[in-house]
């Protein structure tokens, strides 16, 4: 009796401490301030990026500093060293580029603030925690269901592939692999695919829709679009439309489409048939690796935390569209009425 008695101490002595523990790092984080530097809302991703790592946050009880950067490097740098200036506690960083990114990391380990950066990744990835999907291995996926599609094209006519790439900004290192993933497949099929056409976009729809205009009038055969960013699909569809080129599959003269991010739009679009293919980032796993990441450095003391976390992501087709649409963030918010609003 006496030693299940004792055995019943423990156990409540366990669950008071654990419950002591859990508490505390809670009660951590309540009165923290923390900077929260992005470059624009201007994307369904970022726009469910903001507004998962500010809910999540304010929820714990932190202070948050919204910082816009307004796309400008220089501008984003300045308003970091005012956070720097004002002793937050902690950095949750969305640079312009890779060079920039470093450049704020520098500085905010200079001045012992810990550092995480979401999404888009530094140049130099040695300092600050950073997060990030594996862009490459994305791209590939998306781009290996189109390729496997133009196949059976291929087989049907005898005719080769004509793509072609929206190609992002190449200052940011997402763009670089992306389009690295996208050039793997078209050579691992040397005797599928015609020499791709790559438009430089900046991430700009402007800019895109332009090129891309340019492109399609000058090669009206392009058949096989990968765009780097789904954001452009809507771009896409203007230029195709107008070139009665906007056909579903199935239908002769179908574009075989695909992107990558994995934004409601791309839902939309991989369900009524327009595209084929779509990577897809893990937008709530990334902020939660963010805000573990930062979180954790600020409770722990440790100002110079360095770690790379990545997503691997995952493709989503209209092949597997039945069995794994709602791992889809896009899917998730489009099915939330998110395209209504």
């Amino acid at each position: 009796m006496k030693k299940h008695m004792s055995f019943i101490s423990i156990l409540l002595i366990l669950v008071i401490v654990m419950s002591t523990s859990i508490m505390g790092m809670v009660n951590a984080q309540e009165g923290k301030k923390v900077c929260f530097a992005f470059q624009d809302v201007s994307t369904e991703f970022w726009v469910a990026s903001h507004k998962a790592i500010i809910g999540t946050l304010e929820g714990k009880g932190v202070e948050v500093i919204q910082l816009n950067g307004g796309q400008d490097a220089n501008r984003q740098l300045e308003q970091i060293r005012d956070c720097i200036a004002q002793g937050v506690d902690g950095i949750i960083l969305i640079a312009q580029d890779g060079e920039s990114g470093t450049a704020i990391i520098k500085e905010a380990q200079e001045a012992d603030i810990p550092i995480s950066t979401f999404n888009r990744p530094p140049s130099d990835t040695s300092k600050g925690i950073v997060v990030v999907a594996d862009n490459e291995s994305v791209a590939q996926q998306a781009v290996e269901f189109m390729a496997q599609k133009a196949l059976g094209r291929f087989e049907a006519t005898g005719e080769k592939i004509n793509p072609l790439i929206l190609v992002g900004d190449l200052a940011d290192p997402n763009a670089v692999a992306r389009r690295a993933g996208f050039i793997n497949v078209i050579e691992k099929y040397p005797d599928l695919f015609n020499k791709p056409v790559e438009i430089a976009t900046q991430w700009n729809s402007e800019v895109a829709l332009a090129g891309l205009e340019s492109a399609v009038t000058a090669n009206p055969n392009i058949d096989f679009i990968f765009t780097s960013s789904d954001f452009l699909f809507p771009t896409i569809r203007s230029v195709l439309e107008a070139h009665g080129k906007w056909l579903p599959a199935g239908q002769k003269g179908h574009v075989i489409l695909g992107g990558l991010d994995g934004d409601a739009t791309a839902c939309q679009l991989i369900k009524a048939g327009y595209v084929d293919s779509t990577g897809v980032q893990d937008l709530y796993n990334e902020a939660q690796m963010t805000l573990d990441g930062i979180l954790g450095a600020i409770a722990s003391g440790d100002t110079q935390p360095n770690a790379v976390l990545q997503d691997p992501g995952f493709a989503l087709t209209a092949g597997n569209l039945d069995v794994q649409e709602m791992d889809m963030w896009g899917c998730v918010l489009l099915a939330e009425g998110f395209l209504n609003k």
